[in-house]
């Protein structure tokens, strides 16, 4: 029998309110070293709000969550900036500074985070724009890019540092079908060449049904399932089965629930009155 891989990250019962509201409710779930885990759900499933999570970026309300062996919640600040040295960040806009060439974006973790000299520098990010397929177009600003050229851009800064894990929000989002898959190839790329583990948030079928190992389906603050691709696709889950075909949800409106938003007041206690 195949061993399984250790977990990168480990999350258990993780609960997050932003105010009153409960957005996770006892998340519980782990990222295992080398794959590829795609993170999906509905607008307000709490996706975005778990990859902050994971990404160490977020306070919760309760729960645990360990990432490479290290319990956050016991680390000091110096460790916890060792930490996220140690994670990669592929934003979803490519969030690269207008203001810079493509190299300048690339190299800036470096910059920021290391005491090599600039020629040592300048070396790496045009080893990691190699590996981007984006060789030579260093001296670019990001404004003479194409949309797809920026993400992977994106991915050179993202995997400057050669990171222990890799983040990624919705990489797909604005491209056509053709540059999306060659996103794909890239991500599946970066996982072999650099053996790293990789979290994917995407509403994207194709491309999570592509590159994951395993997806992770949430709804309304909770995990519906963890599986592999086929065990996905095979779901009974009659949620998971209106996610991938895309039915609309035909969920009651409780008329208390309903007119209490509206007044403000328990419906309730107004009647009690």
């Amino acid at each position: 029998m195949t061993e399984t891989p250790a977990s990168v990250i480990e999350v258990e019962n993780l609960v997050t309110h932003y105010g009153d509201r409960e957005i996770l409710k006892g998340v519980t779930l782990d990222v295992r070293d080398g794959e590829i885990m795609v993170i999906m759900g509905g607008s307000g499933s709490g996706k975005s709000t778990l990859l902050r999570h994971l990404m160490a970026l977020e306070s919760k309300t309760s729960g645990t969550m360990r990432i490479l062996g290290q319990d956050i919640d016991h680390l000091s600040q110096r460790e916890f900036f060792d930490l996220r040295k140690r994670m990669g960040v592929a934003f979803q806009g490519g969030a690269l500074f207008s203001s810079m060439s493509i190299g300048e974006n690339v190299m800036l973790p470096l910059s920021e985070h290391t005491d090599l000299d600039r020629t040592t520098m300048e070396i790496m990010t045009r080893m990691k724009l190699e590996v981007v397929e984006l060789g030579g177009f260093e001296d670019l600003m990001p404004s003479e890019l194409s949309g797809g050229m920026i993400k992977r851009a994106a991915f050179a800064r993202a995997i400057i540092m050669d990171p222990k894990i890799l983040f990624c929000d919705e990489p797909s989002a604005g491209l056509d079908p053709v540059v999306a898959s060659a996103l794909d190839d890239l991500i599946l790329l970066l996982r072999d060449a650099m053996q790293m583990s990789i979290v994917v948030v995407t509403h994207e079928l194709e491309s999570a049904f592509k590159i994951a190992d395993r997806i992770t389906i949430l709804d309304r603050g909770h995990i519906l399932m963890v599986g592999t691709v086929d065990e996905v696709r095979t779901s009974s889950n009659e949620r998971v089965y209106n996610l991938l075909n895309r039915v609309p949800e035909d969920d009651s409106i409780d008329m208390d629930e309903y007119l209490q938003r509206l007044t403000g007041v328990q419906v309730n206690e107004e009647a009690a009155l």
